[in-house]
């Protein structure tokens, strides 16, 4: 920056200056600074499965993003329609979203090795990665060692699979409503032996089902129900 001899050009000059630093702070701060608040995020991984991809980020109240890519693998030949990708906000209870702030806070912030290094099948990819005032960390596992971090990868996978069904369910409402009643049924399965976890996070779409006259009573019943175990 050039700067004039004259003494009114000075002051205005040494104004730009600071105001040029201060920019310059606030700047560094934003990009290399702690978070403000606590974030949690998991991202999952398996080129095999359809979404091949997705992550779920959480604050402390429950609220989160959504967002999945479905890759090149095909759905399983059940399947006609696969759910569509996925980019929208979500909730999960205020309970669920203590647990997983907790399991940081008592994890290091997940600054360790979780993974197990055992040879066991492959499950997909998860890495939990933790950003607040205090500090930040992640780890990255398929089968972990640490037997709190394993429970915790499953329910997080459990809630990203809840989530995709919710979409699947949208599109076959629009698509394919005779699919719905298989699709009910495996929701509903799934949910009573924890494979979809934070029924919650779909109940917009049960709710359009549990009173859409044109689709079957079986699929309107399995969607009430679902949605009165919400919360319990």
């Amino acid at each position: 920056m050039r700067c004039g001899v004259r003494a009114v050009r000075q002051v205005a000059c040494a104004a730009a200056i600071v105001l040029a630093l201060g920019a310059l702070g606030l700047q560094g701060q934003s990009q290399a600074g702690p978070a403000s608040t606590p974030e949690f995020q998991v991202d999952f991984s398996n080129p095999g499965l359809s979404p091949s991809h997705w992550t779920l980020v959480l604050h402390p109240d429950g609220s989160g993003h959504f967002r999945s890519s479905r890759g090149t693998a095909s759905a399983d030949g059940d399947e006609e329609i696969e759910a569509p990708d996925i980019d929208r906000d979500v909730t999960v209870s205020a309970d669920f979203a203590g647990r997983v702030f907790q399991m940081a806070r008592q994890h290091n912030l997940f600054n360790t090795d979780c993974e197990s290094h055992m040879k066991v099948a492959f499950q997909g990819s998860k890495k939990l990665s933790y950003r607040g005032p205090e500090g930040s960390g992640s780890c990255e596992f398929n089968y972990s060692k640490d037997k709190e971090i394993e429970a915790l990868g499953d329910s997080l996978v459990a809630v990203g699979g809840t989530i995709v069904e919710g979409a699947r369910l949208e599109s076959l409402l629009q698509h394919d409503r005779l699919g719905l009643d298989s699709e009910m049924e495996y929701l509903s399965e799934a949910a009573k032996d924890g494979r979809a976890q934070q029924i919650g996070t779909i109940r917009e779409i049960l709710a359009r089902l549990a009173g859409e006259p044109s689709v079957m009573e079986r699929v309107r019943k399995r969607a009430r129900m679902m949605l009165s175990g919400i919360g319990k």
